[in-house]
């Protein structure tokens, strides 16, 4: 049984930088795909960041790439999102998900994840 608890989440200015750690318990090999997706008021939860478990495959939203960067450590069974350069828009809350029952087949999209952290909110001055 896989859960998730999402922490870092803080009040940074434009341009800053922040990372975010999710703690996946239970047995590290449980889960197909672990990722971050994000909601912000009034929109969908959208995907940001997905690794798979069997090729350690990571996908990244157009809007992140090259700014954001998923890792994980499978010692700690520790997810993480180092966060660069952010903007306005990328104020939201950010979730941790994992595909346990391989409905993702490795894709990254939120229909696809069957276990879900409370989330932890990232808010961005100017």
């Amino acid at each position: 049984q896989v859960q998730l608890v999402e922490s870092g989440g803080a009040l940074v200015q434009t341009g800053g930088s922040l990372t975010l750690s999710c703690e996946a318990s239970g047995v590290f090999s449980d889960y197909k795909t672990i990722g971050w997706f994000r909601q912000a008021p009034g929109k969908n939860r959208e995907a940001i960041s997905c690794i798979t478990n069997s090729d350690d495959k990571i996908y990244y939203a157009d809007s992140v790439k090259d700014r954001f960067t998923l890792s994980r450590d499978k010692v700690k069974n520790n997810v993480y999102l180092q966060m660069r350069n952010v903007h306005r828009e990328d104020a939201a809350v950010y979730y941790c998900g994992a595909d346990v029952n391989g409905w993702s087949r490795g894709i990254c999209s939120r229909v696809g994840m069957d276990r879900w952290g409370k989330g932890t909110q990232v808010s961005i001055s100017a």
